[in-house]
């Protein structure tokens, strides 16, 4: 291999690492932004989800047509919100994602609302996009997202919308998850004495159910798909800080690979160039 070759490459791979680094840090500092509001938020989205599950035994069914109803037992399609990345360079992250979809759904029963241009992946297992609301602020577009959602509920277009998205968990680690916006069921397992206590206490709804229900429920809705666009948020910006730092790592290891070549094609050129030298002297010598 020519010297000016490895030359070339070592300065390549030094570009690649300055443009991996910077990547880094701007991640980085994004990425402590972004987990500074999911582990703000965390805590009063499990509190609200807490209070109304507390609540809802004593909920009248036909008090919000949010609320699973026992007696519709219509088959209908099954609308999913998918939230990805709109860039990618973020490991695994969307990856996972599309790979948990596959497996967790029947794509002929589906119609999808895609947030993130990296979804669009969707459209190579056939998937059919009713809508995009990818953006370079996504969670701006929550309250038109869940207004097209809920129509589509109400009028019975579809029976059942799920979202997916990564749950973010840790800075290493962000994992694919599903839920289930509509219809509310809180029908859950009693599991310990304060689940008992929580079901069989008396609760005060004032100024009626009939006024606020509803549109607690609806409101309880669109914060978790807030919430939900924060979380997967705060784990992009952390898988791509650790997929910069992995690049960054990797190009340290090739520049001094690289140089080692470098190094050794030098000596041996030198050692050529000497034992040259010294051959020519001991013929002049002789002679």
């Amino acid at each position: 291999m020519n010297i000016r070759i490895i030359r070339k490459k070592i300065k390549s791979v030094t570009n690649v690492k300055k443009i991996t680094k910077a990547m880094q840090l701007v991640s980085a500092i994004k990425m402590k932004k972004a987990q500074q509001v999911a582990v703000d938020g965390r805590p009063y989205q499990e509190e609200i989800e807490k209070i109304i599950r507390a609540v809802s035994p004593k909920i009248d069914p036909s008090l919000s047509p949010l609320i699973a109803q026992t007696n519709d037992k219509i088959e209908r399609k099954n609308l999913a919100i998918v939230i990805a990345s709109n860039k990618g360079l973020c490991g695994s992250f969307n990856f996972n994602l599309l790979r948990f979809i596959v497996k967790n759904i029947d794509f002929k029963n589906t119609d999808f609302i895609i947030i993130g241009k990296k979804a669009n992946l969707l459209s190579k297992f056939s998937a059919h996009i009713m809508a995009d609301y990818s953006s370079n602020i996504p969670i701006n577009n929550v309250s038109a997202i869940f207004e097209f959602a809920l129509n589509k509920f109400l009028d019975k277009t579809y029976g059942r919308i799920n979202l997916f998205h990564n749950q973010f968990i840790s800075t290493i680690q962000s994992s694919p998850v599903m839920t289930t916006l509509l219809p509310i069921n809180f029908s859950q397992k009693v599991t310990d004495e304060k689940t008992v206590e929580e079901k069989t206490s008396e609760y005060l709804v004032e100024p009626d159910p009939k006024q606020i229900i509803d549109s607690l429920l609806r409101s309880f809705v669109e914060e978790k798909l807030r919430f939900a666009l924060i979380q997967s948020e705060a784990g992009e910006h952390s898988l791509r800080m650790m997929a910069m730092k992995n690049a960054t790592d990797n190009a340290t290891d090739v520049i001094y690979n690289l140089t080692l070549v470098r190094n050794k094609i030098r000596q041996e050129k030198i050692t050529s160039e000497l034992l040259d030298m010294v051959t020519a002297k001991e013929s002049v010598e002789s002679n």
